[in-house]
């Protein structure tokens, strides 16, 4: 976890602090002077503890309080908003019997991180979230590993409550990483059509795709996007963001494809990069990578072009860039928006 913050209010506190501190080097330990002893171990704080607390609270991913739960939750409930942004909380008590995952327990590593640092200090972890409990699916975790979005999460909590009380979910998958949950609990089944998961008794469902979707059935569902869309782009040095960010909308809308599952923009490696493509990229938070011209000869693509060949060196850029970076297979051909941009698109396969 990126940035943790340690909060010891006792003389035993610290003395756990600085035993976490040998496990885990980078957190910091915060403590009120009054204790101080000059150590540089720990960052020693003048203000109250309720001020102290709202600092950490927002400046971290993780927050660990050596104190009871109760004032914990006092000081932290003003402050908090939503499991999307909130830190993780974990509670360790003064003797280190328990450790507890108090808040952002999937979103934000807290029941992970409880885990970890139960098994450091031999301590007992208190989880109490259902899907933990019950050793089901954690639909709002799922596929977090591999960089998949959910689309629309506020179906996630009525599908989080099928799940943990054993209604018939059903699973449709059609893109990203296979294979991603061993054993699937006795309430869920895998399906190989949509249709055919539609059709089935399920209550609810999990979709993992790339492709836009229609019907009464997502209200019932979440989507899952895997980052599984590679973009290829012919480009004139002179292209603009504004041709490009045009040209993707339209083949995304044309051909129903999520634009939350675009993993990369690709291209011909130039003397220079263009700067259309690069400002795009950075606005829409994606990787450009670019290919030399040598590999993107050898890709057999299904439109080859004499004149590309004559100002490229090769008879393809934006479908064999697509099909060489992705390592998978082309779903959108070609797509020309003369008269400086050409824009094709695969999907990997993972």
């Amino acid at each position: 976890m990126e940035k943790v913050s340690v909060l010891a209010i006792t003389k035993n506190g610290i003395n756990i602090g600085l035993r976490l501190k040998e496990y885990f080097p980078n957190w910091e330990i915060f403590a009120p002077s009054k204790f101080s002893d000059g150590s540089n171990r720990i960052v020693w704080y003048s203000e109250s503890t309720s001020e102290k607390i709202i600092e950490l609270f927002k400046n971290n991913n993780a927050l660990i309080c050596l104190f009871s739960l109760g004032a914990t939750i006092r000081l932290i409930a003003p402050y908090l908003k939503d499991k999307k942004t909130d830190p993780a909380v974990i509670v360790i008590d003064d003797k280190t019997s328990f450790v507890i995952s108090v808040l952002s327990g999937h979103l934000g590593g807290a029941n992970e991180l409880t885990q970890i640092i139960a098994q450091k200090l031999e301590a007992m972890p208190i989880i109490t979230t259902a899907a933990d409990v019950n050793k089901t699916i954690a639909v709002d975790l799922v596929g977090r590993e591999f960089g998949w979005k959910i689309d629309d999460d506020s179906t996630v909590t009525k599908i989080s409550a099928y799940m943990v009380n054993e209604e018939n979910i059903g699973i449709y998958q059609e893109a990203g990483k296979m294979n991603w949950w061993k054993e699937l609990p006795k309430n869920v089944k895998i399906y190989h059509s949509l249709e055919e998961m539609k059709n089935s008794n399920s209550k609810g469902y999990l979709i993992i795709s790339d492709k836009i979707l229609e019907g009464n059935f997502l209200k019932e569902s979440v989507i899952y996007r895997p980052p599984s869309l590679v973009i290829g782009i012919g480009l004139h040095w002179d292209t603009s963001k504004e041709t490009i960010k045009d040209g993707l909308d339209f083949c995304l809308q044309k051909f129903k494809l999520s634009e939350k599952s675009i993993a990369k923009l690709v291209s011909i490696k130039k003397p220079e990069d263009v700067k259309g493509l690069v400002d795009i990229g950075k606005e829409m938070g994606i990787t450009v990578e670019y290919v030399n011209r040598e590999d993107l000869a050898d890709i057999s693509t299904p439109n080859p072009s004499d004149m590309v060949k004559a100002f490229e060196g090769t008879s393809s850029v934006s479908e064999a860039a697509a099909i060489k970076v992705s390592g998978g297979e082309l779903i959108v051909e070609k797509q020309k928006f003369p008269p400086n941009l050409t824009i094709a698109i695969a999907r990997i396969i993972d």
